[in-house]
């Protein structure tokens, strides 16, 4: 799916010849140095950096001859990229901490071989101004339809979010096998959301802004936004446990097929955001989880709960691979809907 930060971050600017030779496609912000430290000690600097901004674009880059050694795909995507002949198989045995690794790496297993490294994940819910909407129609997602909230509502201009919106909100906790009827009913729904969106967000930074400004009331939104606002002393809430539910996601890097650099360097790369280092500095510094499930355990579920990472009691849509054609009927779908049709 994702994304982009509201963390700061420091430009990618290798300093030695030996960082120069990776070359990573990622999502903007995800340069950022807390994330693989041991690299740069190991290396004398990060890799170079190339950004997309959706994970389409990333996708017809590579189509078009980009020569990049590592991308920073999201979980529906890599089924998609592996049909294509885009990436490859990782070996398991140079990833030192696997036995540590999130086991939501068993859905990135194609033909026995594992093609992507799960490294961040978070979710995606119901995030509002608490000053300036009644809490008690914050407890469903209906609440998106609501004619109150007309021109003060922004959900994702990404297409896994807002289907995995309109699927909970029509009743559909599992997107693994979606029916054309269910895809149709939650197309309906968004299209009744729509007349009262005022803008498809496209970054955290863009969303938190509308958000502060209060342009922004209610959002579908990935958990960094509530809790970079809240540091901030905005008044926002996050509600997991609407009565449909919330979503979660999962990101990863995987195996570019022909990576013009060493594949020693991809493994140090793919090491170092393994580190225990690593996961505290993402769940601190930007509220997202690490793919290092051992040290995410260890931080305890006050922790956890204090970013939107914990357990809930409603229903959670896992946007896990999802089937390659449905995708692409919401691709297309999420366009028509955006432009009012």
């Amino acid at each position: 799916m994702k994304r982009t930060t509201t963390a700061i971050a420091v430009a990618a600017m290798p300093t030695l010849a030996a960082a120069q030779e990776l070359i990573v496609l990622d999502w903007s912000g995800f340069e950022d140095p807390g994330f693989i430290g041991a690299y740069i000690k190991e290396h004398g600097g990060p890799p170079n950096y190339s950004f997309f901004g959706e994970e389409e674009e990333a996708f017809q880059k590579l189509r078009a001859g980009f020569e990049v050694d590592v991308a920073h795909p999201c979980s529906q995507s890599v089924s998609k990229w592996q049909l294509a002949g885009l990436i490859e198989p990782l070996d398991t045995s140079r990833i030192d901490r696997w036995d540590d690794v999130n086991e939501v790496k068993e859905a990135f297993v194609i033909d026995g071989d594992y093609y992507m490294l799960p490294t961040d994940w978070g979710t995606t819910s119901l995030v509002y101004r608490t000053d300036l909407v009644n809490a008690s129609k914050m407890d469903s997602l209906q609440a998106f339809l609501d004619p109150e909230f007309a021109g003060r509502v922004s959900l994702p201009n990404n297409v896994d979010d807002v289907y995995a919106l309109g699927l909970l909100a029509t009743g559909v906790i599992d997107w693994s096998d979606v029916t054309q009827e269910q895809f149709e009913a939650a197309s309906a729904w968004l299209r009744q959301a729509h007349p009262n969106v005022v803008t498809y967000w496209a970054d955290n930074a863009e969303l938190a802004q509308l958000m502060t400004t209060g342009e922004v009331s209610l959002a579908w939104a990935w958990n960094e936004t509530p809790t970079t606002l809240i540091g901030e002393g905005i008044p926002v809430a996050i509600n997991r446990e609407a009565a449909e539910g919330s979503s979660s996601w999962f990101c990863g890097y995987v195996n570019v097929v022909d990576g013009p650099n060493s594949e020693d360097l991809m493994y140090d790369f793919l090491n170092a955001w393994m580190e225990p280092a690593t996961t505290d500095y993402i769940v601190d510094a930007w509220g997202y989880g690490s793919g290092n499930q051992t040290q995410m355990a260890s931080l305890g579920s006050e922790v956890l709960d204090s970013v939107g990472l914990g357990e809930v009691s409603a229903p959670v849509l896992v946007q896990g691979p999802l089937d390659n054609q449905m995708r692409e009927q919401m691709i297309v779908e999420f366009e028509k809907i955006k432009a009012g049709f």
